[in-house]
């Protein structure tokens, strides 16, 4: 589990760990004074109280550094508290333990498991309560059900902090990120403004005032348009070009919004409008051959609808050119120009769609590209 940064949210747990190390420890120190009497070395209980309390001491300054939560530090914490597992039986007495005297280290032995825990997650933390709550077990006498129930909380509380542990991370990772959206939302909403105030303006004018020129001043006047287009969609915050996710599906507005220019208008819903990207990549490249004809035939001004009606997608190119007479497709199709017939009509039969032309002479033409969602 990757660790947390310094003051994040994961430093509250370590500060908690050594909380717990020292008011644990002064649960054992009242118990040494009570049983005292009763171990087979009590001089040596008072030692091993004071290597507890240096311990204790080591590993709060030592887990206070985001550095030093690493596996040296780990492993020899761990290292101490079996140690003094191992002890036990010497300095309490097996006699002693199998009357019911509690062992020595007692709810102490948990902090490795809480450092485990909080460092590597519920697996780290349930390694570290399996390896204590062995020894602690292997090492007493006789098993009853109070050593059985410590094995156990030993258990959950690996296991449960080891949880919080990974929560408490991974909502300060999705916290950052969060902020840093904020943050390059708030940056583009500037430039988006200055941009508008400064740019676009200008694009805009030179746009207009040479919209009716002849030459390279025309020329430039329809660049500056696209430009305009271009600028505006990208401080919009318009869909990416390419957004292909993991089933191999595209956001059909993505491939028709890069036809959008000063001439040509897009608008497609909200929400994106995904297709298999096979068929995406026809349904553009049929909507760029009736495009072409509006610029072969008509003022080069068009309007493209995208309707999403659930089980079929619409690709609608309206034009206000002078419309289509009445057999000129079928004798353009014998003529041998199959713009309309191949790669509009062709496309979307074999897409298993629909071609609908509407055109009337002197009022312009719609194409309606039609085709079925199929297994989605």
């Amino acid at each position: 589990m990757p660790s947390s940064p310094p003051g994040g949210f994961a430093d509250p747990l370590w500060r908690s760990v050594a909380v717990f190390r020292f008011a644990s420890l002064a649960y054992v120190g009242l118990l040494v004074l009570r049983d005292g009497g009763r171990y087979a070395h009590p001089v040596a209980a008072g030692g091993v109280l004071l290597v507890m309390l240096a311990w204790s001491g080591v590993t709060a300054v030592g887990y206070a550094r985001p550095a030093n939560r690493r596996w040296p530090l780990l492993l020899a914490d761990l290292g101490v508290v079996l140690a003094i597992l191992a002890v036990t039986p010497w300095v309490v007495g097996r006699p002693a333990l199998a009357a019911g005297v509690p062992a020595l280290a007692v709810a102490w032995l948990a902090g490795p498991v809480l450092a485990w825990a909080v460092s590597g997650g519920r697996r780290r933390g349930t390694v570290a309560a399996l390896l204590i709550g062995g020894t602690d077990l292997a090492t007493r006498g006789r098993i009853g059900p109070s050593s059985l129930t410590g094995a156990i909380l030993l258990l959950l509380a690996g296991a449960v902090v080891g949880h919080v542990a990974r929560l408490a991370v991974s909502t300060e990772e999705r916290l950052q990120r969060a902020v840093e959206l904020e943050a390059a939302t708030r940056e583009r909403e500037r430039l988006a403004r200055d941009i508008h105030d400064s740019v676009l303006q200008v694009l805009s004018l030179v746009q207009r005032r040479g919209a009716h020129l002849d030459g390279e001043a025309g020329e430039l006047a329809r660049l500056a348009g696209q430009q305009e287009v271009a600028l505006r969609a990208l401080i919009s915050g318009a869909p990416p070009t390419s957004p292909v996710d993991p089933v191999g599906e595209v956001d059909l507005r993505s491939l028709l919004s890069g036809y959008a220019s000063a001439t040509v208008q897009v608008s497609a819903p909200a929400t994106p409008v995904p297709l298999p990207a096979p068929v995406a990549r026809e349904v553009a490249a049929a909507t760029a051959a009736a495009l072409d004809n509006v610029r072969r035939h008509a003022d080069g001004r068009a309007w493209v609808l995208v309707e999403d009606e659930g089980d079929t997608v619409t690709v609608s190119v309206r034009d206000a050119g002078p419309g289509i007479p009445e057999g000129r497709l079928v004798e353009a199709a014998r003529q041998g120009r199959l713009g309309v017939a191949q790669a509009i009509r062709g496309r979307m039969t074999d897409l298993g769609g629909e071609v609908r032309i509407i055109s009337t002479p002197g009022e312009g033409t719609e194409i309606e590209l039609m085709v079925p969602r199929r297994n989605r």
